[in-house]
């Protein structure tokens, strides 16, 4: 089984991070880890996550962080080019962990822990 070379992004501290990764671990899964909070947010990843799964799922306008910013900012997430300055100035609208399976653009891209999906993905 060839394994995929799996990159995780989030914040350490974030409950469903933890939990992706200790299940990936679990699983005996290599990957590496990108910490938004170190390593800050991957401008040139956001255009490509934002193909591949779309404003909606990858913004999380439900949170405490979406809530707290003012309006005129929220408004500015509109369309896919606002939401992107949004990300890459507040990391932690970005719905986590986002997930690219292969390393690189190419390869699947989930947001969210899905145990099913990520089975899938994994060759379980």
């Amino acid at each position: 089984m060839s394994t995929p070379t799996i990159i995780i992004y989030g914040i350490p501290n974030c409950d469903t991070v933890k939990k992706a990764r200790s299940w990936l671990t679990d699983q005996g899964v290599n990957y590496e880890f990108h910490d938004f909070k170190k390593q800050g947010v991957p401008a040139d990843r956001l255009p490509l996550w934002l193909k591949a799964v779309g404003r909606d799922k990858l913004l999380n306008t439900k949170g405490t962080t979406w809530r707290k910013l003012d309006p005129a900012v929220q408004a500015q997430a509109s369309d896919d080019a606002g939401a992107i300055e949004v990300m890459k100035e507040h990391a932690s609208v970005i719905k986590r962990p986002v997930v690219e399976w292969q390393g690189q653009a190419s390869g699947p891209v989930t947001v969210g822990f899905d145990v099913q999906k990520w089975n899938e993905l994994i060759g379980n």
